[in-house]
């Protein structure tokens, strides 16, 4: 909101906040709005950290982040089988494991495999 209030001063228009009882066209307000600015930026910047910490931490207690995966390492194998050797269609591997078809594309690697697009 700052960069956004600085745009319209460089064009000679203030801005009040009718809540917090400032006006940015007088020192005064100028120097408000540049408090709570640092301030908000201050604040992000503590969240950043404790955030960037609370995962490091969780990283160091083993624990996994992110999304787990659909798909093991048989079933993904099992795929590949079915679209190069069987020459099932992407919508029928899609079907039998309830995945998109973006995902078989990425197991399947298009640029190493010319299959059925189907």
């Amino acid at each position: 909101m700052e960069h956004q209030v600085n745009d319209l001063g460089t064009r000679d228009v203030g801005f009040m906040s009718l809540t917090e009882g400032f006006d940015t066209t007088t020192p005064n307000g100028k120097l408000i709005f540049s408090i709570f600015g640092a301030l908000a930026e201050f604040e992000r910047a503590i969240i950043r950290e404790r955030i960037n910490a609370g995962l490091e931490a969780a990283r160091a207690r083993g624990i996994k982040l992110g999304r787990k995966k659909k798909l093991n390492n048989d079933q993904v194998e099992y795929i590949k089988f079915l679209a190069k050797e069987q020459k099932k269609s992407i919508k029928e591997i899609c079907r039998e494991f309830g995945i998109s078809h973006m995902t078989v594309y990425r197991i399947l690697k298009p640029e190493k495999y010319s299959g059925v697009y189907n």
